[in-house]
């Protein structure tokens, strides 16, 4: 007590108010008792009344060894209270004591001397349940025993949560004594975790009585102050009996091999997720630089904030390159995607289809030479010199943040194309070997359809350039008149088709104006289809009749390796301002003339060449200047999803404006009616009708 009688703690801080008592002595049920130098009983407390069964009436002026002691016990009784009284030594044991009820208790005792103000001499007796007390001794024991000895750290807070008890794991949890728990906060005991979070759970329990169970905590501590570390921890609220409460007890379980664990499983789970999504996503079509953007989109943001597809420009141009130790790469950069979250493309990326030139010392040089993945976990100055293709796309890379490289070879069928180029920006976690083996498993699938496309791609390059060389080259201009022309090829590479058109100048100002069309598709329907051109220019020199030149082409056809070909042919006299046209098995031309509606001419069908026995006929029809004819093959407008009615109605739909420039006339008709997916080619020729000069 202070000198003004209030109370004060250890540390000499002053307390609010008194304190609550401690509710241990209410679990011993401590008596007292008094006696004069008689052994008379001259105090008896009510916990008194309650361990012997005697009132404070029935108990007061009474002998207290013939009250509480049995017979045969009495001198030992008599002698133990004269010693405590001569000697003023206490005495403390377990002794048999009559209960009122007539049974005998063993009492734990507690015997001193006492003096008053007027030198008076009285025994006081501290007595309490011998049964009860060794209860609590054992229970405290069996705590003591269970703390110190448990795998699970254990430490108990006040009511401002400072350490009070920590136990021996928690010790080697933390890395630090109990002694540099006790009396500080978690915040001066543990600084690297997350003191928010524990301080919060703790004081929600402390405010609450409601235990949380299992909170999740990740740090690090001074027992392992470089790798971090993961916890679960319980925080219950401790009361006494009285209800008082005491503060918070904490149990910390290392849950750490457990958190890896599930990291692993959910990073194995995630490289399925992502591989699932890569199969379903990258080779969606044959198209290169598709399938390159779709390789890239997969891997940003999942592997990378920035991804870049580069194909040798050898590999890309249908050649085999085999790079030697010292030789400069041309490399094509197919595809670049960033995270729309990170920075800005670096500018050392190249731009889309654009070939640049890496050394042989750049690292995306030595992964394509040698096959293999080649990853910088922390990028430094010096490492960006070799990843940039030069000096000044290393300081783009450095000023865009990049810290972590990898790069992978893109292998197809034992041929490097290339390299999958990725880098961290703003993701701040180094690339590990989980990255590796996730982009290697990504580089391998997507190489298989690069490698597809790219062999595609040549083929069907190749399958166009000789469609094309079979189809005229001629003047925009002739007598009498303006002609267009478009040649669409099929969607895939096998099927390139026998689609053909042709414009031939004839004696006396004639034009003769041919679209036909090979039914197949394939080198043997272009072959046909050059076979038939070069029939009908020559027939066409002879200055036959239309239908009488179709004859001759169904006869020539006939030898054809049973082809079969549809074709409209047309002479276009500019002194009449008349055509004389015969079909056979062609979709009808279309005529638009300045004022009148947009028409399919109505010319008889015929059959289509190579069918043999069928008659062809002549139709006339006048084309004055400023009309115009359209000829077109079936891929134009036909498709397995609409009604061919109602797309050669679209069609006429299109011929609105007679005064449109020609070449606008066949891209409109291109953009609109042809289907990109469509597996027929298109050949489209319109004329118009020019005055005489």
């Amino acid at each position: 007590m202070s000198a003004a009688g209030i109370p004060v703690s250890d540390d000499d801080e002053r307390v609010r108010g008194p304190l609550r008592p401690s509710a241990l002595l209410d679990v011993l049920g401590v008596a007292s008792v008094v006696l004069d130098t008689e052994g008379r009983v001259v105090l008896w407390s009510p916990q008194a009344e309650e361990l012997f069964g005697y009132t404070a009436r029935e108990a007061l002026g009474e002998y207290a060894a013939r009250l509480m002691v049995h017979e045969q016990h009495v001198d030992l009784a008599v002698k133990l209270f004269t010693d405590v009284m001569d000697t003023g030594r206490g005495w403390a044991g377990g002794f048999p004591v009559r209960h009122k009820d007539g049974t005998t208790r063993l009492v734990e005792f507690r015997n001193m001397r006492l003096l008053d103000d007027r030198g008076g001499v009285y025994a006081l007796g501290l007595a309490a349940d011998q049964s009860t007390v060794h209860r609590l001794e054992r229970d405290v024991a069996l705590s003591v025993q269970m703390v110190s000895q448990s795998p699970i750290g254990l430490a108990v807070l006040d009511r401002d949560l400072r350490y009070v008890s920590v136990n021996p794991a928690l010790e080697r949890i933390n890395g630090i004594s109990a002694a540099e728990h006790v009396g500080r906060t978690i915040r001066e005991a543990l600084p690297f975790l997350d003191v928010e979070a524990i301080e919060s759970a703790a004081r929600q329990v402390l405010d609450t009585g409601v235990p949380l169970v299992e909170q999740p905590t990740i740090g690090r501590t001074p027992a392992d102050p470089n790798e971090d570390h993961a916890w679960s921890a319980s925080y219950y609220r401790l009361e006494d009996s009285l209800q008082t409460v005491l503060g918070v007890a904490v149990s910390v379980v290392d849950v750490t091999e457990r958190h890896r664990s599930a990291i692993e499983a959910e990073t194995a789970r995630r490289r399925l997720t992502v591989i699932a999504d890569a199969s379903a996503r990258i080779g969606t079509t044959l198209e290169l630089d598709r399938t390159a953007c779709e390789l890239a989109d997969v891997a940003v943001p999942e592997l990378a904030d920035i991804a870049s597809v580069d194909l040798l420009e050898a590999v890309v141009e249908g050649r085999r390159s085999d790079l030697g130790p010292t030789e400069h790469t041309l490399i094509r950069t197919l595809a670049v995607r960033t995270d729309s979250a990170a920075t800005e493309t670096p500018g050392e990326a190249a731009p889309h289809g654009q070939v640049a030139r890496y050394g042989s010392d750049r690292l995306v040089t030595q992964c394509i030479r040698t096959g293999s993945p080649v990853m910088v976990s922390q990028v430094k100055d010096d490492d960006l010199l070799r990843i940039a293709q030069d000096p000044q796309a290393a300081v783009l890379l450095g000023r865009a943040g990049v810290h972590s490289y990898l790069a992978v070879p893109l292998v197809a069928r034992g041929e490097v194309l290339g390299a999958l180029d990725l880098k961290r920006t703003r993701n701040p976690r180094p690339f590990s070997n989980d990255d590796l083996v996730l982009a290697r498993e990504l580089a391998a699938r997507a190489a298989v359809q690069i490698d597809n496309a790219r062999w595609y791609q040549n083929a069907r390059n190749t399958a166009v350039a000789l469609q094309r060389s079979l189809l005229p080259s001629h003047p925009r201009m002739t007598t009498g008149l303006e002609v267009a022309s478009r040649y669409q090829p099929a969607g895939a590479a096998g099927e390139v088709g026998g689609d053909w058109f042709d414009v031939l100048p004839l004696d006396g100002d004639k034009t003769a104006l041919v679209v036909g069309d090979v039914m197949g598709s394939g080198i043997n329907a272009a072959a046909t289809m050059g076979r038939l051109r070069t029939a009908t220019s020559t027939l066409a020199s002879l200055d036959l009749d239309p239908a009488r030149l179709l004859e001759h082409l169904d006869k020539a056809t006939g030898g054809l390796d049973e082809s079969i070909a549809t074709c409209v042919y047309a002479v276009y006299d500019p002194h009449r301002h008349q055509c004389r046209i015969a079909n056979a098995g062609h979709l009808p031309p279309a005529r638009i003339r300045p004022g009148h509606p947009p028409e399919l001419l109505d010319l008889p069908t015929g059959a289509p060449l190579g069918v043999g026995g069928v008659a062809f006929s002549t139709t006339t029809v006048d084309l004055e200047p400023g009309d115009q004819l359209v000829f077109y093959t079936d891929g134009l407008v036909e498709t397995r999803q609409h009604d061919l009615d109602d797309r050669l109605n679209t069609l006429l739909g299109l011929l609105d404006d007679p005064t449109r420039p020609l070449e606008d006339v066949c891209d409109l008709l291109l953009s609109t009616l042809h289907h990109p997916d469509n597996h027929d080619d298109v050949a489209l020729l319109i004329a118009r009708a020019r005055p005489q000069a």
